[in-house]
């Protein structure tokens, strides 16, 4: 029995086979948004300077 293959694998095998330069592209704009060294200390000072949040964003809970 064949293994299924959605439409949507399909599409992407054939536009990588078809433009071989994408993976390239696709590895330069990873490296460019995702594959970043962490500061670890600008983290904890930004989480230490989060103002507390509300229990529910979109209107104040009526007061008891």
């Amino acid at each position: 029995m064949a293994q299924y293959e959605s439409d949507v694998t399909k599409f992407i095998r054939e536009l990588l086979d078809k433009n071989p330069e994408l993976r390239e592209q696709q590895k330069q704009n990873r490296a460019t948004w995702w594959d970043k060294k962490l500061d670890l200390e600008q983290i904890k000072r930004n989480e230490e300077a989060e103002a507390p949040k509300q229990p529910y964003a979109y209107f104040p809970l009526p007061k008891a």
